[in-house]
């Protein structure tokens, strides 16, 4: 345990990576299909152990994952860490990964949760990120507002309504809190779709810290072309 006076809290990544991406409709796991050359996943695994500010990296694998080791991966450093106990769903995954490491976290540590199919992240996200959130008292997430008009349908894919897009927001990756919320969080409330949901679930107000159209998750086949198009046009400027 560090002494109190001297307290410094770290951050640790916790990237999910046990689920299947059943609707790209590939044969592998999303995060292993290749993206310019690397498995898609290895994307946003470089630039979250490459960012300073960051302890350790830990991804959280299925406990059958075979194809993790037919990479390599020693390229990354130290920091990364492969953890077999993921579960059924994200919420699952993350809490199995809090518990891992309950001997290294410290109650007040950070943990930065992103997406294994989000492989645009760029340095300037975590940095803002965990600039803009060292002082909250909840932690908070990337987002961007929503700009598209948004509609309501009903079971036949009718509108029903138009929905009013002011005041909401696109969530994304990564996704901040303290170590001891964040779990006591998942714990209380396992049936959510990403961190802060469970962070909502508790009373809390996570803080919006806005990014940008880049960071997409990829989801259906076109947004690997996306992904490609981002990282290639970001690397040659």
């Amino acid at each position: 345990m560090r002494a109190m006076q001297n307290f410094h809290p770290r951050h640790f990544a916790i990237v999910p990576a046990a689920g299947s991406g059943s609707r790209m409709g590939a044969s592998q796991p999303k995060q292993y299909l290749e993206l310019l050359g690397k498995p898609l996943i290895r994307h946003s695994l470089e630039v979250l152990c490459a960012t300073p500010e960051i302890d350790k990296v830990f991804v959280v694998l299925s406990v059958g994952d075979a194809e993790w080791k037919r990479h390599d991966w020693s390229g990354l450093g130290p920091k990364l860490v492969p953890l077999f106990c993921g579960g059924a769903t994200r919420a699952d995954s993350v809490l199995g990964g809090l518990r891992a490491i309950v001997r290294e976290a410290e109650q007040s540590d950070w943990v930065l949760v992103h997406d294994a199919a989000r492989p645009c992240l760029a340095r300037w996200h975590i940095e803002k990120l965990i600039r803009d959130l060292a002082h909250d008292e909840v932690g908070g997430i990337l987002a961007v507002p929503v700009a598209d008009t948004l509609k309501r349908s009903d079971a036949h894919r009718h509108v029903l309504e138009t929905v009013p897009r002011d005041s909401l927001w696109q969530a994304q990756t990564p996704q901040m809190f303290r170590y001891v919320m964040l779990r006591r969080a998942l714990e209380a409330a396992s049936n959510v779709t990403d961190e802060a949901s469970a962070i909502e679930a508790a009373g809390l107000r996570p803080r919006l810290i806005e990014g940008d159209a880049t960071n997409l998750k990829v989801t259906y086949p076109l947004d690997l072309h996306l992904a490609e198009w981002i990282l290639t046009n970001r690397d040659s400027r």
